[in-house]
């Protein structure tokens, strides 16, 4: 049975080409928000650090009614990083609007969630975002748009997609070009003829497959699936099955039922075929679990997300100022937030080390690890990080393999040379070289993700804040060799206290500083770069010895340079393999993991 009254889309793109606000549009035309109400831009990225960095982290659900027909739309993630977000939702859709830039066209992410909705044979609607730029060129992005459905192997029907001619922020789409801009009704029209109908037999056994989980301090565990199939009911007894888990079979009982209307959840009594749900109440309900009848359980098959490619280790805070800023400290409580972090995102791993005093976390990318450990410093928690590491594999011949990024850089003319000479350093390989649409040179390397490690700040430094770096996981391929990550070494602190004018101005010839003065600072702590090649100790807390001839007030004379304060991914990119990042709610410290400096020299002799 078709269940007409139902559409159900995912709204994929590269970042930044206006998936959210796009579904701001199609929020405001349908109707959700009255007239006179004040909305916030981007409404649906609703997490602070979303909101800040103008990017979408975890999928959203929404439902809109347009024409009697309720379309349920998903907004997903653009970064590479979260595209475990962006598998596992597809599963919950008929059909995805594919939002490209009108003047940037396809983009590395592009391709990545394109290859993934071509996978499990969703029909895609293409839609051109921003046509209103003065620098849009829609009619070639249209040929880069098909080029890309024919490298990703589409079939006849899939490349007979329709396009739309859109801009998110004016709120109007187009069949063609010329037509005159006048609202969303060509989109919506388009979503109802060519995405097709949810089918399902309500009075079939009960399949529900969960895609998300949510968390709500009140009624626990939340799971956002489809109903593939049967009926879905409230004090209804059902069976918890997966299909990566032949051993699971879970009595559960369905206690509360939600559908999306707008940005609410609203309860129901009952869901049939096609329908999106919300269910509550079953404790342990893990992504990729099904939702059965009793009488024939049978899981539905759920996609495997990509395996981690990055890794470090989370430790418990253990320098002279450890326990001062952060609310939580202790492994055990550190242990139970990266357990409850699992619960919701798929592509992270947790394991446990040979001490209880670190975890070993593994994820997509640097900006998925950064997004945790600026989300756990907010809640108040306390810890160290270790430097980013890449996770290995053997091949059947027992050689060495690592993960290799394919890296997609628009940079100015002029600062291309400094950019090839870095990135072949890092051991990448330049297979292509030609012109953007903006007027840059476009370079595209293939390499090693721990090339990566680190770089984007030399990047933005050597491009002046002018280039763009896209990359994306390729493959796993053979080691590459010994890359150094940095030429220049640190400035540790010799002794603990507080930071001094007349030390720091002394300590400032030597380097670049991190500290200002009144800064409590501990011995081995890094308080700044070397501009040679060596770790140098310094004592930025000295003061002047004061004598008869001279007072205290001649400090004032002494210049200082402001110190460079870092956030916290330039801190992750700067640690070296020897240090570790400590994180507090108010304070990032970079140190070294031996912060004596007599074993810090034993250590680096036994190792050479």
């Amino acid at each position: 049975m078709k269940r007409n009254d139902i559409r159900n889309i995912a709204i994929i793109a590269h970042v930044d080409h206006g998936k959210t606000t796009l579904v701001d549009e199609l929020l405001k035309q349908s109707g959700v928000f009255r007239s006179n109400q004040s909305v916030q831009e981007r409404v649906m990225d609703s997490n602070d650090l979303e909101r800040e960095r103008g990017i979408t982290i975890l999928s959203k659900n929404t439902a809109v009614i347009y024409n009697d027909v309720k379309i349920n739309i998903i907004d997903t993630p653009g970064h590479a990083d979260f595209g475990g977000e962006v598998e596992r939702v597809l599963k919950m859709v008929n059909g995805v609007v594919l939002v490209v830039d009108a003047f940037e066209g396809p983009m590395p992410q592009t391709k990545f969630v394109l290859k993934k909705a071509l996978e499990l044979q969703l029909p895609v609607i293409v839609c051109l975002n921003k046509i209103d730029r003065p620098e849009a060129r829609p009619e070639e992005v249209i040929d880069e748009v098909l080029e890309l459905f024919i490298d990703l192997d589409a079939n006849e029907e899939q490349l007979d997609c329709p396009f739309i001619y859109a801009s998110a922020k004016s709120g109007y789409a187009m069949l063609q070009p010329d037509d005159e801009p006048i609202n969303m009704k060509p989109l919506f029209e388009t979503i109802l003829n060519y995405i097709p109908a949810p089918e399902g037999n309500p009075d079939g056994n009960l399949q529900t497959l969960i895609s998300t989980i949510d968390y709500n301090e009140y009624v626990g565990r939340i799971g956002v699936g489809k109903v593939d199939n049967g009926t879905i009911k409230v004090n209804q007894d059902a069976v918890l099955v997966n299909a990566h888990d032949a051993d699971k079979c879970k009595k559960v009982k369905i206690t509360k039922l939600y559908e999306f209307d707008g940005l609410e959840k609203v309860e129901v009594a009952e869901a049939k075929p096609g329908a999106i749900v919300a269910i509550a109440g079953i404790t342990d309900l893990m992504i990729g679990d099904t939702i059965c009848s009793p009488t024939d359980p049978v899981a539905i098959p759920f996609q495997k997300i990509s395996e981690p490619t990055i890794a470090m280790h989370f430790i418990v805070n253990d320098s002279p100022l450890a326990g001062q800023e952060g609310k939580f400290v202790t492994s055990r409580h550190l242990r139970d937030r990266l357990m409850r972090e699992l619960n919701t995102d798929v592509s992270l791993r947790v394991e446990e080390t040979d001490t209880t005093e670190a975890f070993k976390v593994s994820g997509r990318g640097e900006l998925h690890l950064s997004v945790l450990i600026e989300n756990m410093r907010r809640e108040g928690y306390e810890f160290a990080v270790s430097k980013a590491e890449v996770l290995y594999k053997h091949d059947e011949n027992g050689n060495l393999l690592e993960p290799i990024e394919r890296a997609i850089i628009d940079v100015p003319e002029e600062f291309s040379g400094s950019v090839i000479e870095k990135l072949s350093q890092r051991k990448g390989e330049l297979q292509n070289m030609g012109m953007s649409s903006g007027g840059y040179q476009r370079l595209e390397f293939l390499i090693p993700s721990r090339g990566l490690i680190g770089y984007r700040g030399d990047f933005m430094t050597d491009t002046k804040g002018n280039g763009i770096l896209n990359t994306i996981f390729e493959e796993y391929g053979p080691y590459k060799g010994d890359i150094q990550y940095r030429d220049r070494g640190s400035l540790i602190a010799f002794e603990a206290g507080e930071t001094i004018t007349y030390g720091l101005f002394n300590a400032q010839e030597r380097g670049t500083l991190f500290v200002k003065p009144g800064e409590k600072v501990y011995a081995g702590m890094v308080v700044g770069q070397n501009g040679k090649t060596d770790d140098i100790e310094v004592n930025v807390c000295k003061t002047k010895h004061l004598t008869n001839t001279r007072s205290s007030s001649a400090d004032e004379a002494l210049r200082l340079v402001p110190p460079k304060i870092m956030s916290l991914e330039e801190s992750l990119d700067f640690i070296d393999t020897d240090e570790l990042l400590e994180i507090t709610p108010e304070s990032l410290r970079i140190r070294k993991k031996i912060l004596d400096s007599t074993m810090r020299m034993r250590a680096k002799r036994n190792n050479k």
